[in-house]
């Protein structure tokens, strides 16, 4: 299954997770990573308002060398009881991390920003997640692996993460890192996308 789009379209995001959900939507596009600053979350925001935020950051940066092109930008948060869960600095963060989520259910937040000439639309998408009882030694064991360290949360659902798993309501798509359904439709509503490509 394969779209053309109206314009062309840019993924601000180095992640191959994302890379790898907009591929399975049929949208062709290409990737601008930026390394911009991610500042830390405002004292009143929300998570949700702080992965859209972060969105936003990023989608800001690729538009400027994008020629007109649709950007697409997102980030997600990983929270519980208020405190957010960013990607950990260290082993031990990790393995900390995850010893707190273990036996609890914890929300991720993924925002998502598009930007197309003037119009910017953006929304988040939460997801809860919980986590069975994680003996010490499968932690260790994915700690190791060094999966965690590029992870909100310390964990990746799509990848060894899984074994921690024990439920998700909400959508699995939104914890790999987008949206895509939500995406898709967003997109489509704004006349992105185009028709159908014939299967050769």
């Amino acid at each position: 299954m394969k779209f053309k789009t109206t314009k062309p379209v840019i993924l601000a995001s180095g992640s191959p997770r994302r890379r790898e959900l907009l591929e399975l939507a049929g949208i062709p596009f290409n990737v601008l990573a930026t390394n911009a600053f991610e500042p830390p979350a405002r004292e009143s925001e929300t998570p949700a308002d702080y992965a859209i935020r972060l969105a936003s950051i990023k989608a800001s940066a690729a538009l400027e060398g994008s020629g007109g092109a649709v950007v697409i930008g997102s980030d997600t948060v990983v929270h519980l009881d208020g405190r957010m869960y960013g990607k950990p600095s260290c082993d031990e963060e990790a393995r900390s991390y995850l010893k707190e989520l273990s036996g609890r259910t914890h929300t991720v937040s993924t925002g998502v920003c598009i930007c197309c000439g003037e119009e910017v639309r953006t929304f988040a998408k939460d997801t809860e997640v919980t986590f069975r009882r994680v003996p010490d030694k499968l932690i260790d064991a994915y700690v190791a692996s060094g999966d965690p360290l590029d992870k909100a949360g310390a964990y990746g659902i799509q990848s060894g993460g899984a074994l921690f798993v024990k439920e998700i309501r909400g959508d699995y798509h939104a914890v790999v890192g987008l949206p895509i359904s939500d995406l898709f439709r967003e997109l489509d509503d704004m006349g992105i996308i185009g028709e159908a490509e014939d299967e050769p």
